[in-house]
């Protein structure tokens, strides 16, 4: 059993939000899925522009817990305003389905704690 890398937890909360996303009616401007480069997703609705960051957080790691990434948050808010967009945290607590003390592994079942958008 492979675990997943981080590069590989990044995609797939990535991918877990854009479905959100779309859904939601959000049309994509700009995605970007290099890790610790903020944002991920650039998106228009209602012709308003919206940045999105996304982190996957693996247990015992806390997705509603903001302030592991308050800093990074508020200086993205800060970068957005410039461009009077509005600034979104996607948390996404990904944990192993069998044991939570395990680490994600590829083709194995796994849980999704994701609440959706969190405006910063």
């Amino acid at each position: 059993m492979q675990p997943l890398t981080a590069q590989e937890l990044h995609n797939l909360a990535m991918n877990i939000v854009g479905k959100q996303l779309e859904a939601d009616g959000f049309e994509f401007l700009s995605v970007n899925s290099t890790l610790k480069k903020n944002p991920q997703f650039v998106c228009t609705k209602d012709k308003k522009l919206h940045f999105i960051v996304v982190k996957s957080i693996q247990y015992p790691g806390d997705p509603k817990d903001l302030e592991f990434y308050r800093a990074d948050l508020n200086k993205m808010k800060e970068h957005a305003l410039k461009f009077e967009a509005a600034t979104y945290y996607a948390p996404v607590g990904l944990v192993n389905s069998k044991d939570y003390n395990l680490p994600v592994y590829l083709n194995e079942a796994y849980i999704v704690d994701y609440d959706g958008l969190v405006l910063i």
